[in-house]
């Protein structure tokens, strides 16, 4: 699954999502590995006839993982486990890289050695909006490293991240704690500990047409809020972790849903508890978290 000329593999990771992998699937001009938590629609029969297609027509391949069961965002590790590319690039089923944004990428891991994740530019809808997170990202209040592309990030959207493989490996990817949304918190956390750079890059591109598949506003607060305590207890000073759990308690109903199901967790959190690092603490202070 390598190529000379873009030494990147998309990987998917997706679940009853047929309908929307339908569109998103033939836009990958790389090779694809798509990881399937489990689906129980057409999902993983939509993904072996674009491979078909794909093998027909001389394109780059699209293999299909199956998990057996819903592993969240850790889906993606078997993607970037199964890749042989020093490159990979994240998409969602309903997300796609803009034509010759991975081309780009590529040279801009080749010229910034240090860089371990790239964040893109990401458009969102028919409208192509610029997603909020990109002026957050855009703005790294903390500063910027010399040898990156772009500004320093402290977390990113995985839909519109292309990362090294080897740095990526080298601390676990995502984690079965935090499991799906906020994902990318804690494994940003291990990567600026690590010595690694983050970088967001507005030329290189990526669309997102959210599902209509989706949970609702409220379901997603409640696990944003779960998974933002998992990362604090797994990677934050205890005074910092507690504080945080407080004010949830005192927050509206999702926060404190959110406490709840962050208990179920918690012994698998303090299993792999450890500290960031005075790097990440000191970029947390200066947005006040």
């Amino acid at each position: 699954m390598t190529s000379p000329a873009l030494p990147v593999t998309v990987v998917v990771a997706t679940r009853d999502r047929a309908e929307d992998l339908r569109r998103s699937l033939p836009r990958h001009e790389a090779p694809v590995v798509l990881v399937d938590n489990g689906s129980r629609d057409a999902t993983v029969e939509v993904a072996r006839a674009e491979g078909r297609r794909r093998r027909e027509e001389g394109l780059p391949p699209l293999i299909v993982l199956e998990a057996g069961e819903n592993l969240g965002a850790v889906g993606r590790n078997l993607g970037v486990g199964a890749a042989e590319t020093p490159l990979v690039a994240f998409a969602d089923d309903d997300s796609w890289w803009a034509p010759g944004a991975l081309v780009r990428a590529g040279e801009l891991f080749a010229a910034h050695p240090r860089m371990a994740v790239l964040a893109a530019r990401l458009l969102v809808g028919p409208a192509e909006e610029l997603d909020g997170v990109c002026d957050d990202m855009a703005a790294a209040p903390w500063g910027r490293s010399d040898d990156l592309p772009g500004p320093d990030v402290l977390g990113f959207l995985a839909c519109g991240a292309v990362v090294r493989r080897e740095p990526y490996l080298a601390v676990g990817g995502f984690d079965p704690v935090v499991h799906f949304a906020g994902e990318e918190e804690r494994f940003t956390y291990d990567l600026v500990a690590a010595g690694w750079g983050l970088a967001y890059v507005d030329e290189v591109v990526a669309h997102h047409h959210p599902s209509p598949t989706r949970s609702t506003p409220e379901q997603r607060l409640r696990l944003l809020q779960r998974n933002r305590l998992l990362t604090a207890w797994m990677r934050r000073p205890v005074r910092v972790a507690a504080r945080d759990t407080l004010r949830a308690l005192r927050g509206p109903a999702h926060e404190r849903g959110g406490v709840l199901d962050a208990a179920r967790r918690m012994p698998g959190a303090l299993r792999r508890r450890h500290l960031a690092g005075p790097e990440v603490e000191r970029r947390l202070a200066v947005i006040g978290r």
